[in-house]
């Protein structure tokens, strides 16, 4: 098995054949999409028209992405066993979020998590904070998913970096810019089917040469790595650092806002809740199969060549592809992976730009009036910022390693957003001042951290030691952002904004009110 030579960095006609197919079928239903997007709900929310299962399946496909897909199945290739702890915490948090959150959002909100931070609170100054933790967020997450397209796009069609960056930057700006809501849903829908798909036949040729016992392949990795590949400690050596990980992955996951975003798609609060039992089930299921190609991966094309081809790891999934199917498999599953990378990039900026033009140009700048043509038009100038903005990071970030990116996306996520919207939810003297003071302690003091932690402090910067000890911030920085925002709206009361919890909490729990 070492003698295994890949085709990486080589074109790969198949792929590039079932890219351009997949690009193409896309795009078509974006074109159709396109007749029946006009109003905001149309081009935000889908018209509401989307089932549970849909949206299940769109929610799984957002949430798949390159970064789950590549990186967990590297991390498991390299480090074994503590490679898990990404998959376990992504998918953890799914059932808070459906509990918690996924009810009250669908009931009280319109079309961004900003409407429900906001319902009882004074408009202004709760959206501005929301749209700046929200914009960090997207804009993190977006780093991650084009630098990892760039550097993908560059071994499997031998295209430049910079090339492949500006390609995704196009499609994505023009599913966005034509179809809103329902092109980015189905392009979601058939983005998940695919990568279920691709994983699920990775997974039952590589057991196949053990007689379909995952035990089996364990053992051979052990034979070949030793005992330590199946033992926790690898990874994460830091205990502290450990749970700041998982709060920043379980909870970080309700405070994502092209997530949050898709709640407002389905017609009422039951199908919200059945979208993420549907997510949750098909979520799952893909960790479990990433787990198994990690171990594929580290057996049939050893953790040398895995590192040769990238340091990261993340190009694993792909080898085990080639070693195992040959280059017409490894062509179906880069263009997957590429096609996970699309989807994902085009919910992001999605939801960056229903923040940009409904909570920051129709809530702040118009006090609320606004024409439908003027907001959707706003959402459209928007989408091409964030378009280009995306493109210029993907060339900024360069050759970075990928993976912090996302955990700070996450932590920013648990720190700004997800402290605020709980608690203008569940409590009644949640005030304006503090829901304001919450986002910017979260949002601030998780960046601050994460720039004076051994990833960016020493890893990058290339200073001796790091000024803050642990990897992710979210255990301080959420804490702060739940702290600051108690003790502030404890210290000046908002009497207008008790008052309308009553209506708010008939709202949340019945729907009344709700579109």
């Amino acid at each position: 098995m070492e003698h295994f030579e890949t085709t990486l960095g080589q074109a790969n006609i198949a792929s590039i054949i079932i890219f351009f197919v997949f690009v193409a079928v896309t795009l078509g239903i974006t074109y159709w999409a396109a007749k029946r997007t006009k109003t905001t709900k149309e081009f935000y929310a889908a018209d509401r028209s989307i089932s549970g299962f849909q949206n299940g399946l769109a929610l799984s496909g957002d949430y798949m992405s390159a970064a789950s897909f590549l990186g967990i199945a590297g991390m498991v290739a390299l480090k074994g066993y503590d490679g898990l702890i990404y998959s376990i915490g992504f998918l953890v948090g799914w059932p808070l979020v459906m509990f918690l959150i996924a009810e009250p959002l669908r009931n009280l909100g319109k079309f961004t998590f900003a409407d429900v931070v906001a319902f009882r609170l004074r408009q202004k100054p709760v959206r501005v904070a929301s749209s700046v933790g929200s914009l960090m967020t997207i804009v993190f997450y977006l780093i991650a998913q084009m630098v990892g397209a760039g550097a993908l796009i560059q071994i499997l069609f031998g295209l430049p970096y910079e090339t492949a960056v500006i390609i995704v930057g196009c499609v994505m700006i023009a599913y966005v810019l034509f179809g809103g809501m329902l092109a980015t849903t189905w392009v979601q829908i058939i983005k998940a089917v695919l990568l279920l798909t691709g994983a699920t036949v990775l997974v039952i040729l590589t057991l196949a040469h053990f007689d379909f016992s995952p035990t089996a392949l364990f053992h051979q990795a052990v034979d070949r790595y030793g005992d330590a590949v199946l033992s926790p400690g690898g990874f994460v050596t830091n205990p502290w650092d450990a749970i700041s990980l998982g709060i920043a992955l379980i909870l970080g996951t309700a405070g994502l806002p092209h997530i949050l975003m898709r709640f407002f798609t389905v017609p009422d609060a039951k199908q919200a809740r059945k979208s993420v039992f549907v997510a949750t089930g098909f979520i799952g299921y893909f960790y479990i199969l990433t787990f198994i190609i990690g171990f594929g991966a580290m057996v049939f094309v050893g953790q040398d060549i895995i590192i040769g081809v990238d340091k990261g790891g993340n190009m694993a999934a792909l080898l085990l592809s080639e070693a195992i199917g040959g280059r017409f498999f490894l062509g179906f599953i880069a263009a997957v992976a590429f096609a996970t990378i699309l989807a994902v990039v085009a919910g992001l900026t999605l939801s960056g730009a229903s923040t940009l033009s409904h909570d920051l140009y129709v809530s702040v700048f118009k006090d609320g009036k606004t024409d439908e043509a003027g907001e959707v038009r706003v959402a459209k100038i928007a989408t091409l910022c964030i378009g280009l903005l995306a493109i210029l990071l993907g060339f900024a970030f360069k050759g970075q390693n990928v993976a912090f990116t996302v955990g700070l996306a996450f932590a920013i996520a648990a720190s700004a957003n997800f402290p605020s919207l709980l608690l203008s939810i569940v409590w009644k003297r949640y005030t304006t001042a503090g829901a304001v003071a919450s986002i910017v302690t979260g949002a601030g003091l998780a960046v601050l951290l994460i720039v004076l932690s051994p990833t960016v402090w020493v890893d990058i910067l290339k200073n001796e030691a790091a000024i803050f000890p642990l990897k992710n911030p979210a255990l301080f920085s959420m804490a702060a952002a739940f702290l600051v925002g108690v003790v502030v709206s404890l210290m000046k009361p908002e009497p207008a904004a008790q008052a309308k919890f009553e209506d708010e909490k008939l709202r949340t729990y019945l729907g009344i009110g709700a579109e």
